[in-house]
């Protein structure tokens, strides 16, 4: 879900009950690894949620040529509106950059939260998760990754959008989208966290 910048959110139809009602949108992680969502008043999709919450969330494996053979997952929550902290809103807008502009009309935040997760890995690599493993990975606060980016040196022409316990998200000059820096998996936690993502960051290269 981190790695990639957009998902199909299948949502129920108002117009035609019992029907699902599917849209391609982006999407950003908050602290907790939630999809958050910008969407219109208008849109269709938003009518629908404000309706009835219960969603379906299809992420699929950026760069892969075989869609069948990548990792791919399906999430099954309820969609909540929320007003987002100004630390919250400010990490959305460091990913979605046209979200500023977007506040000024009629959009508004939703938060999924997660119930299961079906996660297929390729062909014959697949199973569940259930709502209480989703809330496995550990968490850095909002003022922990901002504490943090405040004390990143990176090289030239790379953007930090955000940091957490698995990876952190970073923009190269004015590319669309983010690429993802994975940590290590002898990444160290507790007060020697900071320091070994900090390192990380300094080694980053634009290519």
């Amino acid at each position: 879900m981190h790695g990639s910048h957009y998902a199909t959110l299948a949502s129920h139809s108002t117009q035609l009950p019992g029907y699902p009602y599917a849209t391609v949108l982006p999407y950003v992680l908050d602290q907790a690894h939630r999809p958050l969502l910008l969407i219109s008043a208008l849109a269709e999709h938003t009518r629908n949620l404000l309706g009835d919450g219960r969603c379906s969330l299809s992420v699929v494996e950026d760069g892969v040529s075989d869609v069948q053979a990548g990792a791919r997952l399906t999430l099954l929550a309820d969609a909540q509106r929320i007003e987002p902290e100004p630390a919250l809103l400010q990490r959305f807008c460091r990913y979605q950059t046209a979200a500023e502009d977007l506040l000024q009309l009629d959009f508004m935040f939703f938060r999924l939260q997660p119930l299961r997760l079906r996660y297929i890995g390729g062909v014959g690599r697949m199973g569940w998760l259930e709502a209480p493993e989703l809330d496995g990975p550990p968490q850095l606060t909002l003022e922990e990754e901002a504490a943090l980016l405040r004390q990143a040196v990176v090289a030239d022409g790379i953007q930090l959008l955000g940091l957490d316990t698995l990876g952190a998200d970073y923009r190269v000059a004015d590319t669309p989208g983010h690429q993802r820096l994975q940590w290590p998996d002898a990444m160290p936690s507790g007060e020697g966290f900071a320091a070994a993502a900090l390192q990380a960051l300094a080694a980053l290269a634009p290519g």
